[in-house]
């Protein structure tokens, strides 16, 4: 006797399906449509929010409207709100309404990007936004590239390619053991600008973070390039194998552009691999004010640029671009036997899961194509100006402002300054008082953070900025005003006056 089977589904209706996807539209609409109000971070302790999610492995099912509905009950409620115009931490695009119907679209057909039959339209799309990256940077657009989670993938996608390409060991198979007699390899990077994710590539990619070197910078936070030389010179000749060096396009706490021409000139010189860490800012060639600045990025042999930082597409979208393509070929290639497929024409389509660290990938060109396709070259002009503009406006209360330091100029849209009242400033003139006003100064300005973050109104960090705590805003969203650069900033004032009232006589200063 055979015993019936009956087989489930995941699928809802296609009558259900549309009702939940009707409701969440209206949550994401009304989401976009409060996004200047809503406070940046719930009011909610880390174990409150913990608590809320407690609950057993769900045994049966429930129905999928009550599931959708829980968005708004329970993880709404305790969001992070990236998207404010107010929220000026690390460096959070604000993502766009395009965007999220993009990733949704892309969810529904759930193509595998790593393989062109997997995903025929995702790997086309994929190589059109890496050919429109590079044309808006001014890249050679016969370039190679990848699009990543985000940029420290991509920088370790640049200096894995880095260091299979530009030396005489065969690491590949052998690994770091191929190294024989040498001391090991370097890579260089600003002191004062280098970003955290190249240390933990270099742990990543097996050579330690003891191999960075870390080049001293202008009074303007940018690779002083005899400084790099002397230091390459060094390192030659006590043995070592120096193969890269990583310039900043748009640093993380000062949007510095450190002198491409002149690092690509030594690069050449010493046929080390240039690469130019643009994850923050390298798209801010578009802006003809700026395009000086980037002048000798068309040399580099890899750039990141994350477009799910200043071009606000939804995370997590970044990317690296090779000048060589063969060279990322040799790089990332493998061999599955079970991923062949039969030749039939010339073109076999690009399988990206072969030319960078993942094989399973998300379908994320598909965002930032729509998101180009939607906005266009002048309107991102625009809104990256914006940003500019409102950095240079934080810079301008800055230097009216007595009880505010000013520590750069302003570059691109981070911009970083410290709170310190003005009877304090002059006490840094005595020798004696110097040491106790600068760590009271670093007290002060980590509380201004720490206080202003969870009252909701906007979200700062602190930074490091020649030994110093301060304040820093990542102008990011494309939704910030000058009006919210003035609420931000009278904020950080009214913050600043009232514990410097209450704690400055704690302090022996």
């Amino acid at each position: 006797m055979t015993q019936e089977r009956i087989f489930d589904s995941l699928d809802p209706t296609p009558e259900e399906f549309r009702e939940a996807g009707y409701r969440a539209v209206d949550m994401m609409a009304e989401h976009f449509a409060q996004i200047d109000e809503v406070p940046v971070l719930p009011d909610a302790t880390p174990a409150a929010v913990e608590k809320v999610f407690e609950e057993p492995l769900p045994e049966t099912g429930s129905d999928l409207m009550q599931v959708i509905d829980e968005w708004d009950e329970r993880v709404y409620p305790y969001a992070a709100h990236e998207g404010s115009p107010r929220w000026y931490g690390y460096v959070m695009g604000s993502g766009t309404p395009v965007g999220a119907l993009a990733s949704a679209l892309a969810a529904s057909v759930n193509m595998n990007a790593g393989g062109w039959v997997g995903g025929p339209s995702a790997t086309e799309i994929e190589r059109q936004c890496i050919t429109w990256l590079a044309e808006m940077i001014g890249y050679p657009t016969d370039c190679g590239g990848v699009l990543t989670s985000g940029g420290t993938m991509a920088n370790h996608s640049a200096l894995f390619a880095a260091l299979q390409a530009t030396n005489d060991f065969e690491t590949q198979a052998a690994g770091l053991v191929g190294l024989g007699d040498t001391e090991g390899f370097t890579l260089y990077e600003s002191a004062h600008e280098g970003h955290s994710s190249v240390e933990r590539v270099a742990e990543m990619i097996g050579i330690g973070s003891s191999a960075i070197r870390s080049v001293p910078d202008d009074e303007h936070y940018r690779m002083d390039p005899d400084a790099l030389v002397s230091m390459i010179e060094s390192d030659i000749e006590a043995g070592y194998t120096p193969f890269a060096v990583v310039a900043q396009v748009g640093s993380i706490n000062v949007s510095a552009i450190d002198p491409l021409e002149e690092i690509a000139d030594i690069c050449e010189d010493f046929d080390l691999w240039m690469h130019a860490d643009g994850a923050c800012g390298a798209v801010g060639a578009i802006l003809p004010d700026k395009a000086h600045l980037y002048e000798g990025i068309d040399r580099a042999d890899s750039v990141t640029l994350d477009p799910h930082k200043w071009l606000s597409t939804p995370y997590g979208c970044g990317c690296v671009l090779f000048k060589e393509p063969a060279v990322q070929a040799r790089a990332f290639s493998m061999h599955a036997s079970y991923l062949d497929v039969s030749e039939r024409e010339e073109y076999q389509g690009t399988n990206f899961g072969f030319l960078g660290p993942e094989m399973s990938r998300p379908f994320r060109g598909l965002k930032l194509w729509m998101s180009i396709k939607d906005r266009g070259l002048e309107g991102y002009r625009k809104l990256l100006s914006q940003g500019c503009l409102c950095a240079e406006h934080l810079h301008d209360r800055v230097v009216e402002a007595d009880d505010f330091e000013v520590l750069q100029d302003p570059n691109l849209f981070i911009y970083s300054f410290r709170y310190l009242p003005s009877d304090l400033q002059q006490g840094l003139d005595d020798p004696e008082r110097h040491e106790a006003i600068d760590a009271y100064a670093d007290w002060l300005n980590q509380r201004i953070a720490d206080d202003l973050r969870f009252t909701g109104l906007a979200y700062i960090t602190t930074t490091i900025v020649d030994g110093k705590t301060v304040i820093r805003f990542s102008i990011c969203s494309h939704r910030t005003t000058p009006e919210d650069i003035d609420i931000s900033f009278e904020a950080v004032r009214d913050h600043g006056e009232r514990l410097d009232a209450d704690e400055r006589s704690s302090f022996d200063i």
